[in-house]
């Protein structure tokens, strides 16, 4: 049955200080789109596989029990989740948002830098808030290496919102979850881990686009065939931009951000 789509370009934690605007993704109607693609900066590497130079930290913690005290506005450099448990992206695919608890989402939204605005995904509620610059797909580049006990691993999937009708007749809307599944970073602790890039796991959402259902979306993308598209974190397409966290006893997930170098005579 087709679904009827509403655009809303508005962010879903609008709220949120030092929010900056984002530009709606216009992808021609062909078979395959992709927005532009990200250098990875041009430093040496390290003995771990990162690149060498300044960057921003963010750690992913497995913690056993829930944490209950107030982490909003804590910016530790790191977001405490579930040891074991989160949703299968697979599950959660093309359903309402508000089905699902937000325990072990991350939730992004743009500023003017980076941020941990509230570092506790194991709250069911609200799930974590991170701040990321709102361009960060085409000027930043993101490494990830699975650290612990040796055998956890976990599953990170970019994820976002479209604003769809539920009931006809009232006009209520819901938030559907349209999930990059082609693009889903599994990492598993071994000895010796290094750093590996997943700026196009993390940074992009890769989705195939069927105007026949996803009308507003393809409206929005000026699209009219089915379509693969890449569009960057914080299009003005998609709403509640997340990273759907499902974890198999992983106790550490480090991800570090690098500024994409600026090309020779740029």
């Amino acid at each position: 049955m087709k679904r009827i789509l509403l655009l809303v370009v508005a962010f879903a934690i609008a709220a949120v200080p030092g929010f900056a605007a984002a530009a709606v993704i216009n992808a021609p109607a062909t078979k395959t789109t992709t927005t532009t693609s990200v250098t990875t900066a041009s430093q040496a590497m390290t003995g771990n596989g990162a690149p060498s130079g300044s960057h921003y930290n963010l750690n992913i913690i497995g913690v056993p029990k829930d944490k209950t005290a107030d982490m909003t506005n804590n910016d530790g450099h790191r977001i405490f989740v579930r040891l074991w448990g989160g949703d299968d992206a697979t599950l959660i695919n093309n359903k309402l948002l508000n089905d699902f608890t937000k325990v072990n989402k991350i939730f992004l939204v743009p500023g003017d830098s980076f941020g941990v605005l509230d570092a506790n995904a194991t709250d069911p509620t609200t799930g974590a808030v991170f701040q990321l610059p709102w361009n960060v797909s085409t000027t930043w580049t993101v490494w990830a290496r699975a650290l612990g006990k040796p055998g956890g691993s976990s599953k990170t999937t970019t994820c976002a919102t479209v604003t769809v009708v539920i009931d006809a007749t009232t006009g209520a809307t819901g938030e559907e979850i349209l999930c990059s599944l082609s693009t889903t970073l599994t990492m598993t602790r071994t000895k010796n881990a290094k750093f590996e890039n997943v700026t196009s796991n993390l940074l992009f959402i890769t989705y195939t686009v069927d105007p026949a259902l996803d009308t507003a979306l393809a409206t929005c993308l000026g699209i009219t065939t089915t379509t693969t598209i890449t569009l960057p974190l914080f299009s003005g397409c998609l709403n509640n931009y997340f990273w759907n966290y499902q974890n198999f006893g992983l106790k550490l997930l480090q991800l570090r951000f690098y500024p994409v170098a600026t090309p020779p005579g740029a």
